[in-house]
C-alpha cells in the first residue's frame, strides 16, 4: 500500500475486490464478510490466506457485548501533530461495510465514528504517546498524560493519566500463526471522574509496534479489543 492516502468507499458494495481477485470464491467470501455490521452477533473468521491475498491492510475488532469483526484499512492520513515524525506517522482509518469508523495511531485508538453505545470524539496531549516513541526503548518514559472527548454527552477536555508496565513474554496466534509479544498494561486514571481503567497492548519485541490490544477509548465506553492481520507497510501501526 502506497504511503497517501488511501480510499475505499462502499466496500461491500463495490466490484473493486472482484476485478482484483478475478472473481473467486476466496474474494466472494471477502466480500460476504465485510458485508456484515461491525460488532455483529457472531464472530467473523477470515483464513489466513484470505488475509493474505488481499492488497489491504486488515484487523479484527471486537467489543465486550459483541461479534468479532473483520475490518479494512480505508485510509492512510499522514499525521497532523507536531510531535509526529512526519516520515512515519499515519492516521490510520479502519472501515466497516456499514460506515463504522475506528482511526488508530501507532496501535492507539485516538478516534471512533458510529460505534454504538458511544464515540471517541478526539485525544489529544502536548506530549508524545510512549507507543509512539517505542515503549520498549530504555529511553521511553512509562508515564503519559492526554485528553480526551467523547460523546454521547458533552464530555470534553477530561484528563487521563497513565502509567506503563512490561508484563513479560507472550505468544499468541495471529492470522494461523504463533507470533511472539510483549504485553504491556496501560494504568488508566481519569481524575476528575475518580474512575480507573486498563488497557492492554501485545508489542512486537523488536520493533514495538502493536500486535494487539484491548483498549477503552475513554471513561465508559466499551473496551474494544484489536489483532492486526495484515499492518499498513512501511509505518509504525
Amino acid at each position: 500500500m502506497k504511503n497517501c492516502k488511501i480510499g475505499l468507499k462502499a466496500l461491500a458494495l463495490t466490484g473493486a475486490l472482484f476485478a482484483l481477485s478475478g472473481c473467486s470464491q476466496k474474494f466472494q467470501d471477502v466480500q460476504d464478510t465485510m458485508s456484515l455490521a461491525l460488532f455483529g452477533i457472531d464472530d467473523v473468521v477470515v483464513s489466513a490466506d484470505t488475509v493474505n491475498d488481499l492488497p489491504y491492510a486488515s484487523l479484527y475488532a471486537k467489543t465486550d457485548n459483541g461479534g468479532q469483526a473483520f475490518m479494512v484499512l480505508g485510509y492512510a492520513n499522514p499525521s497532523m501533530s507536531n510531535l509526529a515524525d512526519p516520515t512515519n506517522h499515519f492516521q490510520l482509518k479502519w472501515l466497516s461495510a456499514t460506515g463504522e469508523m475506528l482511526v488508530t495511531e501507532h496501535g492507539r485508538i485516538v478516534k471512533t465514528i458510529n460505534l454504538l453505545g458511544g464515540n471517541l470524539s478526539a485525544s489529544y496531549s502536548h506530549q508524545a504517546d510512549p507507543l509512539a516513541l517505542g515503549l520498549l526503548k530504555g529511553a521511553t518514559p512509562h508515564v503519559w498524560t492526554r485528553k480526551v472527548d467523547w460523546q454521547p454527552g458533552y464530555h470534553a477536555g477530561y484528563t487521563l493519566e497513565s502509567r506503563f508496565q512490561l508484563q513479560g513474554e507472550n505468544t499468541l496466534m495471529v492470522n494461523e500463526k504463533p507470533v511472539s509479544t510483549v504485553h504491556v498494561i496501560e494504568y488508566v486514571h481519569a481524575p476528575q471522574l475518580d474512575v480507573a481503567f486498563e488497557n492492554e497492548f501485545w508489542l512486537h519485541p523488536k520493533t514495538g509496534h502493536v500486535i494487539a490490544s484491548i483498549q477503552t477509548p475513554a471513561p465508559g465506553m466499551p473496551r474494544i479489543e484489536l489483532t492486526v492481520l495484515k499492518p499498513f507497510s512501511g509505518v509504525s501501526q
